[in-house]
């Protein structure tokens, strides 16, 4: 199987923010992408606007041919946002405004009471839910229980320790997979780390943003990814 790759614009709205205005359009950095080969674009409404707007999902989700893949905190305001806009998938995520970013992996274990009744919701609605969850058995066994479609696997802790985390990526991906979840991953993946990460045969999607929005800066949003599904077409192969 192939494996897909989603580019994460929030920070394209990150610069956009910094002087006000519409420059540079996450819209136009999305079309940009599709056109160099992403199969999705993934953006994250956060609670305090602080990148992607409300008004940047509406455009983005009637302005590309692709899908998109809304990134959420567990919230009755955030559910209500994505019943409206009906992307084609939602992965929660932990949030708190204290945050340079997403620091870790949903406690889906712990937290079924408030996850359960949004992952049903959405579900209900035909948007494909994802919870973005560390490679811990229970938390995977979590997403299954809630009958979630997919998990993403954090790998934040791979792209510091690679070493040491890529068997308990592996290892996740394995379990999850047996358990009829499709596997995607993200967070912290490069040029030089994705390709074992890409190599894990259960994952069929990587969400790259950070990086790849950063490298645009120097080389082209065009160039870098093609380049990066070069890098993961070959670790497939």
């Amino acid at each position: 199987m192939t494996c897909r790759l989603g580019v994460n614009i929030d920070h394209v709205a990150t610069v956009r923010n910094a002087r006000g205005g519409g420059h540079p359009d996450p819209l136009e950095a999305a079309r940009v992408a599709i056109a160099a080969g992403a199969d999705g674009i993934t953006l994250h409404l956060r609670e305090d606007r602080r990148h992607i707007r409300d008004d940047d999902l509406q455009r983005i989700a009637s302005g590309i041919d692709a899908p998109v893949n809304l990134e959420m905190a567990a919230t009755s305001e955030m559910a209500d946002i994505a019943a409206a806009l009906h992307p084609h998938a939602c992965c929660i995520v932990p949030e708190r405004r204290t945050e340079v970013t997403t620091e870790g992996g949903l406690d889906a274990a712990g937290g079924m009471q408030t996850l359960a009744p949004i992952v049903a919701r959405l579900s209900a609605a035909g948007i494909r839910v994802s919870l973005f969850i560390d490679a811990d058995a229970a938390q995977i066994k979590a997403a299954a229980t809630m009958r979630a479609a997919v998990v993403e696997l954090h790998t934040g802790a791979y792209a510091h320790h690679p070493g040491e985390e890529l068997q308990r990526l592996r290892d996740g991906a394995r379990l999850a997979d047996s358990l009829g979840l499709e596997v995607h991953a993200g967070h912290g993946l490069t040029f030089d780390n994705v390709g074992p990460v890409a190599a894990i045969p259960e994952i069929r999607e990587l969400n790259i943003g950070h990086f790849l929005i950063g490298e645009a800066i120097l080389h082209g949003l065009p160039h870098v990814v093609r380049h990066m599904k070069g890098l993961i077409a070959a670790a497939r192969s």
